[in-house]
């Protein structure tokens, strides 16, 4: 990608899966898995309140970008990809709240699982609580259960990608290009799903790294 980020960062929904690393995989392999292991346990060792809510708010003053170029390029099944994925979809919703939360809220409606309760959002969820909800799922990655947070960050995924599929399927025939868009998104929303899962199920067998 070409593009300059700036502060506050927005990005178009390609940009939720690509952002551009350094030209040496190695190295930013090693820094990555380095500086999150270094991160989670110092936080997590010590998880003193107001260190952690500066860890929350960091892309809010520091832009997306800052976690990009520690974490972007890293494994999906990895600490720091499961950290980027994390910090990228606060990032999602606190730039719409309000599209993010109606999708969320569409799919929660639509999909007969305990996806809503797992996600741990209030009902009804509107921009307010969907932001909450993100706040509360990077919390939960220094103060509380790691694998938790992935699955709740995981279940939100899940459903919020099930909104939005239903509602491409609406608008197909009267707005196809935004139907397209939709659809992909929801695609990324599952893939990221799988892979925070899959995150979720090595932590809790000691093998995230």
């Amino acid at each position: 990608m070409t593009e300059e980020f700036h502060k506050p960062t927005l990005f178009s929904s390609p940009k939720f899966e690509a952002f551009e690393g350094g030209t040496d995989p190695a190295q930013i392999s090693r820094v990555a898995h380095e500086t999150a292991e270094a991160l989670l346990a110092r936080v997590r060792g010590n998880p003193d309140a107001e260190v952690v809510e500066r860890l929350v708010a960091f892309t809010d003053e520091h832009g997306i970008d800052a976690i990009a170029e520690l974490w972007a390029r890293s494994s999906p099944r990895s600490l720091p990809g499961a950290l980027w994925r994390i910090y990228l979809i606060r990032a999602l919703i606190r730039q719409d709240p309000e599209s993010i939360s109606f999708l969320f809220q569409r799919g929660s409606e639509m999909v007969p699982t305990i996806d809503h309760v797992v996600a741990g959002a209030s009902t009804p969820t509107g921009p307010t609580e969907i932001t909450t909800l993100a706040d509360e799922i990077l919390r939960g990655l220094f103060q509380g259960d790691f694998a938790i947070a992935l699955d709740r960050a995981a279940a939100f995924c899940r459903l919020t990608a099930s909104g939005a599929t239903s509602l491409a399927d609406d608008l197909e025939v009267i707005n196809p290009e935004r139907a397209t868009t939709l659809t992909k998104q929801a695609l990324r929303l599952s893939q990221t799903a799988s892979e925070l899962a899959a995150c979720s199920l090595l932590w809790r067998s000691g093998s995230l790294d």
